[in-house]
């Protein structure tokens, strides 16, 4: 990885050095710098927004761009797409430099316009949101197995969000103790997620704190394959017995994936 990343990494840590506002997550010779920055700009209405940019940069970065997702959950899915678009335009406009920081200081100076567009119906706009929707050969199915949900409330509703917001489709499946998910969807969208999941306070531990995800396992993953039903929604559903379960993954085509990895946690 270039030597101006690790120096704008270090900077940022330095400017966003308030509780939660910089998370690194990553910092790899294979697979270069991940982190997250929570920052506030400010709505129409003049009330506060909370930002959620994380942000990946290649090794190749500067001389390629970032990549860029954002989640608020005082957004909805069109709001948060529309403003990633914008930041993806104006990172393109600053290629070959460091450009984060600059991005976070634009986004809060242009938020508000970037909101009034998108509620304009796209055929009274000039120009329109170009949002990438995946080809079949980029479909990924990922298998992930939870140990306990104490806030199952609360974490249903993040899981629930953030497969919106990501554009993942399949189920969060309960039978008995066990708790499964089954996600459908861009590869790199599923990265995002597990990012989101294993990063965020989505439960709480035995004392009532809110906590991170530490026992998530990923039991399997692959390309959607030709005998794979492709999922259309995002659905929770409790199993009463180990027959139902099996017949939702037999008809999705994934009756090996149940008997090789599903099955076996039961044992």
């Amino acid at each position: 990885m270039s030597a101006l990343a690790l120096e704008e990494l270090s900077a940022i840590a330095a400017i966003y050095c308030g509780r939660e506002e910089c998370e690194v997550l990553e910092v790899s010779e294979t697979n270069g710098i991940s982190f997250r920055i929570q920052t506030s700009v400010k709505g129409s209405s003049g009330t506060d927004i909370l930002l959620k940019l994380l942000f990946h940069l290649p090794l190749s970065y500067p001389s390629s761009l970032p990549n860029i997702s954002l989640h608020s959950e005082q957004l909805t899915r069109t709001q948060c797409l529309a403003v990633r678009a914008r930041l993806l335009e104006a990172a393109a406009s600053r290629l070959s430099q460091p450009m984060v920081h600059e991005l976070i200081l634009w986004i809060g100076q242009n938020f508000q316009s970037i909101i009034k567009e998108a509620e304009i119906p796209a055929c009274d706009r000039q120009s329109t949101l170009s949002v990438k929707i995946p080809e079949d050969n980029d479909i990924w199915t990922v298998l992930l197995h939870l140990d306990h949900m104490r806030a199952k409330g609360k974490y249903i509703k993040m899981v629930e969000k953030w497969c919106r917001d990501l554009d993942l489709a399949g189920r969060l499946m309960f039978m008995g103790k066990m708790i499964l998910i089954l996600l459908q969807g861009d590869k790199q969208n599923i990265k995002e997620y597990l990012i989101l999941q294993k990063t965020s306070k989505v439960d709480v531990d035995s004392s009532g704190k809110k906590c991170k995800e530490k026992m998530m396992s990923v039991l399997f993953e692959t390309k959607v394959q030709a005998e794979h039903r492709r999922f259309q929604a995002f659905e929770v559903k409790d199993y009463s017995t180990l027959d139902e379960l099996q017949h939702e993954f037999e008809a999705a085509g994934l009756a090996k994936l149940f008997s090789e990895f599903v099955s076996v946690q039961l044992k």
